[in-house]
């Protein structure tokens, strides 16, 4: 089975990117993720100052983005995330019965800290009294 190959960037047109850029940019607005991309990528196989000197780019900054990796354009956030909480054996589970003159009051929950239930059985007690 054949191996897909990428198109390698060469430098120049790199450079040529960066340049369009630099012509149309408005403002002092920083420079795209994409071009971060393409010059981290070319400043892996080719080096760090080497490259840097040759886009015109402050090396430090661009090995500090190499470091923590820019954003990548196939990168899509997570549109959802579940979050479950880690359960441990023996988790409590509370029952609160509560009678007054105007009616009874039963609170069961559970993964909630006694402390918790007490106030909130508090507040909805002083509500219904």
């Amino acid at each position: 089975m054949p191996r897909s190959k990428t198109r390698r960037l060469t430098i120049e047109e790199v450079q040529a990117r960066f340049a369009d850029w630099r012509r149309n940019r408005q403002g002092r607005t920083a420079i795209p993720d994409e071009l971060w991309l393409a010059a981290s990528e070319l400043a892996r196989r080719d080096g760090v100052n080497r490259i840097a000197a040759a886009l015109h780019l402050d090396g430090g900054k661009l090995k500090r983005r190499m470091a923590t990796g820019a954003i990548s354009e196939r990168t899509v956030p997570p549109s959802f995330v579940e979050l479950i909480a880690p359960r441990g054996p023996g988790i409590p589970e509370y029952t609160i019965e509560m009678e007054g003159r105007q009616g009874k009051l039963r609170i069961r929950c559970k993964d909630m800290s006694g402390a918790d239930l007490a106030t909130l059985s508090r507040a909805l007690w002083d509500a219904i009294s």
